[in-house]
């Protein structure tokens, strides 16, 4: 593995989302002397926060996976999840609901998830539900150590045992026609693949090897911080504090100072410079090459992910809380229509599918008494491919967003009020390149040593880190994208052991 040369006693992190985060604990935790410079005036980059009117609202992700990643990346500096963050398992992980009027409560635990499902579309499409569930984990075993969660320095890198393994059980296959081997129901099957909507691709399309980030969601579980997402880069940059690393919030990098092929310093708009003998660029892409001053060469252009529009809605309580989930599909009749629509077509889909997050059923001081939170997220198209004047249809799409939701969830939406509303221009106005938060979409083209790589050559001490580099896009692969770009100026270290909790 390529590392960067020479001196590396103080590094330099521009960005205080997670994957900046993630590279200042391990760098921290290998005992380098570690300064993170960040636009914003608190840690998350992509996982933003708005207060309005009493509400807390989460304006990034909302799903939350992987606790042993997190786990790991407090362990960097003998700290453990438990010590920072009240984290809590999302029980049912997600509610499915369907355009017939069935719905479905997918879990993480097998028995109880084959039970439904036995209920739900019966016993043989438990049975290949439970094979589905092997496969899946064993996708996962092939995959995370030997090519999620490593650097690869060139396409040989590739040529593994691991990579023969993972072709002989259909990684390199596409993801729904591989889920079809094990069940043919096809709101099932919607379940199992949905996930292709986070790479970009339309799961017929899709390799199957990301059907991992099925794994994550159906069977490792999903989570909820108590404090709402927020919480976790709260967490992340507490820790990093608590270990020496300096923050330099609300400045922008500007400039990168040079010496030959190597970085010396930062300079921001605030006309502070920052020394550095190694930086970490989790920028936009966009704005890190223009930093750098070079763009690497590639023989096809970048493809970004679909974008989404996302609208924060308050509504009346609902009474019981376990009448509605923490998150909910809405899935509507024309799945596959969805794809074209919004990849292809550049235009919102005519059918919507929502996904649902009502975080105020794991914190209900997330909102005012008596009152809901809801986050509700539609897939839509970037604005490369869509030609959609989003800012003067904004607040009709929300009101056709929430009006579906009320239709399809009787338990939510009443007494609603519109608080905030983020389309793909607005995603643009904050530098993300096509204005999607998805950034590059997961083509086999942008997949593995394909992707942008986290080193640039004729650069010796510049690494990159974040959703548009490897591994990719996702909570789970930012945080190990900091893990990797700290590996690139220190070697792969050995993983420290959290330390017991002072009761």
């Amino acid at each position: 593995m390529r590392t960067v040369p020479g001196s590396t006693d103080r590094v330099l992190v521009v960005g205080a989302g997670l994957a900046g985060l993630s590279a200042a604990l391990h760098l921290a935790g290998r005992g380098r002397a570690v300064t993170v410079v960040e636009r914003g005036a608190h840690p998350g980059g992509r996982v933003g926060r708005a207060d309005i009117a009493g509400y807390h609202l989460d304006t990034g992700p909302t799903v939350l996976t992987m606790p042993d990643i997190i786990e790991d990346t407090f362990a960097a500096v003998g700290e453990s999840t438990a010590a920072w963050l009240d984290l809590q398992p999302v029980l049912p992980a997600y509610r499915a609901d369907f355009a017939d009027g069935s719905s479905l409560d997918v879990h993480s635990d097998a028995t109880t998830m084959t039970a439904e499902i036995e209920r739900f579309a019966g016993p043989r499409e438990a049975e290949g539900y439970l094979r589905l569930r092997q496969w899946l984990t064993r996708l996962y075993q092939l995959e995370f150590d030997g090519f999620i969660s490593a650097n690869f320095d060139s396409p040989l890198s590739l040529l593994t045992p691991a990579l023969a393994k993972l072709a002989a059980i259909g990684g390199f296959r596409h993801w729904e026609p591989m889920v079809r081997r094990f069940i043919s129901d096809e709101r099932l099957l919607r379940v199992f693949t949905f996930q292709a909507l986070y790479v970009g691709v339309p799961p017929k399309k899709a390799l199957a090897a990301y059907a991992i980030i099925a794994y994550m969601d159906t069977v490792s579980g999903v989570y909820f911080p108590r404090g709402g997402m927020r919480a976790l880069p709260d967490a992340l940059a507490g820790a990093a504090a608590a270990a020496g690393v300096e923050f330099r919030y609300n400045a922008t990098v500007t400039a990168l100072e040079r010496s030959g092929d190597r970085v010396t310093a930062v300079r921001t708009d605030t006309g502070e410079r920052f020394a550095a003998d190694a930086v970490v660029l989790t920028t936009e892409l966009p704005d890190t090459y223009r930093l750098l001053g070079r763009t690497p060469r590639r023989l096809l252009g970048l493809r970004p992910a679909p974008s989404a529009v996302v609208a924060h809605i308050g509504c009346r309580a609902v009474e019981p809380p376990a009448d509605q989930a923490h998150h909910t599909i809405v899935f509507g009749d024309a799945w596959a229509q969805t794809f074209d629509e919004i990849i292809d077509e550049g235009r919102p889909m005519a059918d919507p599918s929502l996904l649902v997050t009502r975080p105020t059923a794991g914190d209900r001081s997330l909102a005012p008494a008596g009152r809901d939170l809801l986050y509700v997220l539609a897939p839509a198209p970037n604005t490369a491919v869509g030609q959609q004047d989003w800012d003067t249809r904004r607040n009709d799409y929300a009101n056709h967003m929430l009006d579906t939701v009320t239709a399809r969830l009787p338990h939510v939406g009443d007494d609603a009020e519109i608080l905030h509303i983020v389309t793909p221009q607005d995603w643009a106005r904050q530098g993300m390149a096509a204005g999607t938060p998805f950034a590059l979409a997961h083509t086999f083209g942008q997949t593995g040593p394909f992707r942008p790589g986290n080193t640039v050559r004729g650069i010796d001490n510049a690494v990159l880190a974040g959703s548009s580099t490897v591994p990719g896009v996702g909570i789970p692969t930012a945080i190990v994208s900091g893990r990797l770009a700290a590996d690139r100026i220190t070697g792969i270290a050995t993983r420290a052991r959290p330390r017991a909790v002072p009761q």
